[in-house]
């Protein structure tokens, strides 16, 4: 789900607070020194008085069988070398909060925490202020390799690695498994169009496709799928030129005001919804298709939370003809901070934060989906999290929402001006518009 959610990552299998947080957004050995491909390198550690670096990690809460802090102690009682103190911040559904108290504590430069984890929308915007150290020169390219290339475009601001992969969240097709029979999940947008309109027809659910289309941040997570689908953009790779008013994102956006108006496979009611609105009529038996987030598993498969329990799949979401599908990015990743004191210590932790081992632990004991596709093989993880199996591929086309430091500006424009798409239906004046103010915020 940004911040996550602004969406960010849900952590299916957690504590029910967890869901909360994204809504509004293992017995593993744990490895002792950084993963293949990835070296520590840097200014000399400074001695301190129990003859161990001390270096800071602030993180927001996160709600599992575990917590971070133990995590973090597990890496202090895994080597001598160095000891973590870890500063709890706000849980994501106060990402205001979280980003306001990194924002204050990196604009003093005094190294002040040393390393800290940050919603993927932020990453830009940290990066572009000479706040996150790149990572280029201790994360070789084959390291790169071992995670989705989604989540690696997302850590990258001006050609830089400025961060490090910790877990993903993206937006994927639930639907219901009695309802299509044998027939398998759609895989174009023409596909679920059909099947939607032949089962309300038919009786068997009264929506077809429920999604969100509230003016807020979940909007554009959706408009990115739609988007990249059509193998349209927002912004270009250069974080300059924009293409929001390009056909392919007009066709995008055009499909998203038609599933109400000319198809009436979604309810008006998806103009105000966020993911919850949309997720009730769902797991209540009303719908075919849901787009959410990765935290609708459980609460679907809970028979006291869900009339369908035992009968929703999970698939990724469909795509247009020629394009591929496209799960907008949410989650957390960790920054190491540019004036730290301590680099070798920050990121040999970091590094090791980030491992396939430490992964697995978030993913077993947190519910948080590993950035690594290798750690969803792993037979534990399957039995723990057996969710977790389906996310895969539904990750291998996650697609980040435009990397920009004035991403926080530029959000707003898009979910203004497809909000007045969406509701007047003239949706080449509306991505014009938008195409002209979003110019002149990021050239500004």
């Amino acid at each position: 789900m940004t911040d996550s959610k602004k969406p960010g990552a849900s952590q299916a299998g957690a504590e029910p607070m967890v869901r909360r947080e994204f809504i509004k957004r293992s017995g593993v050995a744990l490895a002792t020194t950084a993963g293949a491909g990835i070296a520590t390198a840097g200014a000399p550690r400074r001695a301190h008085a129990a003859g161990r670096t001390e270096i800071t990690f602030a993180s927001a809460k996160f709600f599992g069988k575990e917590t971070i802090a133990q995590v973090v102690d597990a890496f202090n009682q895994s080597q001598g070398k160095i000891h973590v103190t870890y500063v709890e911040l706000p849980p994501p559904s106060s990402s205001t909060e979280v980003h306001q108290s990194l924002v204050q504590q990196l604009a003093r430069r005094n190294g002040n925490p040393d390393v800290f984890t940050q919603d993927i929308v932020w990453i830009a915007e940290f990066a572009a202020a000479g706040w996150a150290l790149a990572l280029d020169d201790v994360v070789d390219q084959a390291a790169r390799k071992a995670y989705f290339p989604g989540i690696v475009e997302a850590c990258t601001w001006d050609g830089k690695l400025t961060a490090l992969p910790w877990f993903l969240d993206s937006g994927m097709l639930y639907y219901r498994t009695d309802l299509l029979g044998d027939a398998k999940p759609p895989e174009t947008w023409e596909q679920l169009v059909e099947t939607s309109q032949k089962l309300t027809k038919d009786g068997k659910a009264r929506f077809g496709f429920l999604w969100q289309g509230k003016q807020a941040e979940v909007l554009v997570c959706d408009l990115v799928s739609f988007i990249t689908s059509n193998n349209g953009k927002i912004l270009a790779a250069d974080g300059k030129t924009v293409e929001v008013a390009e056909p392919a994102v007009v066709e995008a956006v055009q499909l998203m005001h038609d599933t109400i108006n000319k198809y009436k496979i979604s309810p008006q009611d998806v103009l105000s919804w966020d993911e919850e609105p949309s997720r009730r009529p769902f797991t209540a038996g009303q719908a075919v298709f849901l787009r959410n987030w990765s935290y609708v598993w459980s609460i679907a498969q809970d028979k006291s939370e869900s009339s369908v329990a035992g009968k929703v799949g999970v698939a990724p979401l469909p795509h247009f003809p020629g394009g591929k599908s496209a799960a907008c990015l949410g989650g957390y990743q960790y920054g190491v901070n540019a004036a730290t004191k301590n680099r070798d210590a920050a990121v040999e932790f970091v590094t090791w934060m980030s491992s396939p081992a430490t992964q697995l632990r978030f993913a077993t004991q947190l519910g948080l989906a590993p950035t690594r596709p290798a750690v969803f093989d792993e037979p534990s993880l399957l039995k723990a999290q057996p969710f977790m199996g389906t996310l895969k591929p539904v990750f291998v086309g996650a697609t980040p929402r435009p990397v920009t430091p004035k991403y926080s500006q530029v959000t707003l424009v898009l979910q203004s001006e497809v909000s007045k798409a969406l509701v007047s239906g003239d949706v080449k004046s509306a991505m014009a518009s938008a195409k002209s103010k979003i110019e002149a915020i990021v050239k500004a």
